[in-house]
């Protein structure tokens, strides 16, 4: 079994921020940064993986350099910024989507940021997995799942995949929790649902394990400001550890 950390990053928008954006400029992160970043992972050996290919080191029964890529929401500019910088590295990520906004925008947020942002559509997520990326799942809607009851917290959960499955004709076996909530019913939730593993916004590195630590797995937020000797730091040492 291997006991090597495995740095999970956090995306969220590769595009540069628009001018309107007051709040939560954190969330961007340029298209020449994230070219740069990868291509900085790539030189010191590491592989980017999504979390599908990631499962055998997230359990512990590979050993390698490797560091998971995660975009959650399931942004267009995901397909036409990121994508083709993970193609030039060989490099697979795993895209989070909220299944019943596909094509819309970000309507659980919209209000508070002051902008509506592009989701990618039906044909632009084929066109991401056709590329040998990774969709998962982020629930119906973007809630606040430990609000939920019962029946809201399945509906979100499960329907999440089935939708997906139905659009892609292809098994969705990964999870992500809107606004990193979750509780122990929430993550009782996400397994019953038949998904593999999960991830939160809790800090650090993933310790590769079986259950139930995969359904409650730790990232690295990647913001706008992090220059690249902040991001090597950040995502390639024990700084986030000792950050939780």
């Amino acid at each position: 079994m291997s006991s090597r950390p495995v740095p999970i990053l956090m995306y969220h928008n590769i595009a540069r921020v628009p001018r309107e954006i007051e709040r939560y400029r954190s969330l961007y992160v340029s298209p020449a940064r994230f070219a740069r970043q990868m291509s900085l992972l790539h030189g010191l050996g590491y592989r980017g993986l999504s979390m599908r290919d990631a499962m055998p080191h997230l359990r512990g029964e590979k050993a390698g350099k490797v560091v998971v890529i995660t975009l959650d929401d399931g942004y267009a500019d995901n397909l036409e910024s990121a994508l083709p910088v993970l193609q030039r590295h060989g490099f697979t990520a795993t895209c989070y989507v909220v299944s019943s906004r596909v094509g819309q925008y970000n309507r659980w947020d919209a209000s508070k940021l002051g902008i509506c942002k592009p989701l990618m559509s039906p044909a632009q997520l084929q066109e991401w997995t056709a590329a040998g990326q990774e969709v998962g799942a982020h629930t119906r809607s973007h809630p606040h799942l430990t609000r939920c009851n019962d029946s809201e917290l399945r509906d979100e959960v499960l329907g999440s995949r089935a939708e997906l499955e139905d659009l892609l004709g292809q098994p969705v076996t990964q999870f992500c929790y809107p606004y990193g909530d979750h509780d122990p019913r929430v993550v009782q939730a996400a397994i019953e649902a038949g998904y593999h593993a999960a991830t939160t916004t809790r800090r650090g590195r993933a310790r590769p394990s079986g259950s139930p630590g995969l359904w409650e797995l730790p990232r690295i937020q990647i913001a706008r400001h992090h220059l690249l000797p902040q991001f090597a730091w950040r995502s390639l040492s024990g700084y986030e550890d000792r950050r939780r």
